[in-house]
């Protein structure tokens, strides 16, 4: 089944733009800016949306603009209105448990603590696409929400752009549902 939706997580504003919590933001702004796709706000998805060719499928893009942890209320309707299975969305978004410059691929499974998922999940079900854009961890986990919401220092943005660069190459076989070979390609980058 081949991709038709691919939704970036993060946070709307300019305060957030740079956060590490925006990575999945900074993966769809990426296809829409490799592929010439426009994103424009529509108010019926809470959300940037666009519309384009990606690898010769055609795919939605959707930037929610209802913060992190309401991110279904974006997502959900787009999908219903489009009918939209899980299995056809691929929701980007940054992952602490894996470390900057690294990028894993993953379908199916629970929210993980991460509360952009915890919000779709009782939406869409479980079984949609996860590309987990690793952002590392801090050192104290009294101090997640801080890290989340910091900038990450030049030297860490690039491996995480170098990790992004990673999935961009794998869209062929991603558009085209070849996910076990997007995913051995993914999930084996090393920065």
């Amino acid at each position: 089944m081949s991709i038709k939706l691919i939704v970036g997580l993060g946070n709307p504003g300019n305060q957030y733009t740079d956060t590490r919590h925006n990575a999945g933001f900074w993966f769809v702004q990426r296809l829409a800016d490799d592929f010439g796709i426009s994103l424009n706000f529509d108010k019926k998805f809470h959300g940037q949306v666009g519309k384009g060719i990606i690898h010769g499928q055609e795919v939605r893009l959707l930037l929610p603009e209802t913060f992190m942890n309401r991110s279904g209320q974006a997502v959900a309707p787009l999908a219903k209105f489009y009918n939209t299975p899980a299995e056809q969305i691929l929701i980007a978004h940054d992952e602490l448990d894996i470390g900057a410059g690294f990028i894993k691929l993953k379908t199916g499974g629970g929210h993980g603590g991460h509360n952009g998922l915890r919000d779709i999940v009782p939406h869409l079900g479980q079984e949609f696409h996860r590309l987990r854009i690793g952002i590392g961890r801090p050192a104290h986990s009294s101090q997640v929400s801080n890290f989340v919401l910091g900038k990450p220092p030049a030297s860490e943005r690039e491996l995480i752009d170098n990790a992004i660069d990673c999935a961009i190459k794998s869209l062929p076989d991603l558009m085209s549902g070849k996910f076990d070979q997007a995913r051995n390609q993914i999930n084996g980058f090393k920065p």
